[in-house]
């Protein structure tokens, strides 16, 4: 079984930055698209920022220009820096990755973990 393995987040001061990294465990040949999500207490879901396999980035309004992602194809790891961080961005950041390709099979509509990230003013 594949699963995403989310590392990252904790807590910071308002205008310093953090990583998250979300990587598949296993034998992976290609991952499709990976998001980032985040959801606030007492808030819906929201996309914070995706990636294609063919580097096709998208962000949400809030995020532009402080948050980047990016992948590593060797590593199959997708990182997400975030940087000039605000109180506003504390959640908990999920990673999904829509379709994989493993030595054990494809898989589709993968979660990772949930990950606290904390930005005090």
């Amino acid at each position: 079984q594949v699963q995403l393995v989310v590392s990252g987040g904790g807590v910071v001061q308002a205008g310093e930055s953090l990583r998250l990294s979300c990587a598949p465990s296993g034998f992976i040949f290609t991952v499709n698209s990976t998001t980032w999500y985040r959801q606030a207490p007492g808030n819906q879901r929201e996309l914070v920022a995706s990636i294609t396999n063919h580097d096709v980035t998208k962000y949400t309004d809030s995020v532009k220009g402080r948050f980047t992602i990016s992948r590593d194809n060797a590593k199959n790891t997708v990182y997400l820096e975030m940087s000039s961080l605000k109180p506003e961005d504390t959640a908990v950041y999920y990673c999904h990755v829509d379709r994989l390709w493993s030595g054990y099979g494809t898989f589709e509509d993968l979660w990772g973990q949930g990950t606290q990230v904390t930005v005090s003013s």
